[in-house]
């Protein structure tokens, strides 16, 4: 039982983070699509 609320604990804070770094790498793509965008209409 005590194996199963550390799990429970550890599995939403793994959750936040992976989607921390999901939002992250798109921001990275999206900021990246747009800055070579930009260049490539200069």
């Amino acid at each position: 039982m005590m194996e199963d609320g550390m799990m429970m604990g550890d599995g939403m804070m793994w959750g936040m983070g992976l989607w921390g770094l999901v939002l992250a790498v798109l921001l990275v793509l999206v900021i990246a699509a747009l800055v070579k965008y930009i260049f490539f209409k200069r």
